[in-house]
């Protein structure tokens, strides 16, 4: 089975990688799925960390962010890739 190069940086089978986009998009793409995407957008990847934050605490807020941000990815390719079955 080919592999290739997916959004999180790891490679894994394509059909894999796309059933992780889909599973992403079924949890998140309702009512409580996005209010809850919403919670977590509001303390990660909306957050302002002050100057005195420490190096620590920063990379701990910067691994935060990333996995909020790769789960908002993985949805966003879910309905690309719908939107190209429909054509």
């Amino acid at each position: 089975m080919a592999r290739h190069l997916s959004l999180d940086g790891f490679t894994r089978p394509k059909e894999e990688d796309e059933s992780l986009n889909q599973l992403a998009l079924s949890i998140f793409k309702n009512p409580q799925g996005e209010a809850f995407l919403d919670y977590l957008k509001s303390i990660t990847l909306n957050a302002v960390a002050g100057g005195g934050v420490s190096d620590g605490e920063l990379r701990h807020l910067e691994g935060q962010r990333y996995i909020v941000a790769l789960i908002v990815k993985r949805m966003a390719k879910a309905e690309k890739d719908l939107q190209e079955q429909i054509k």
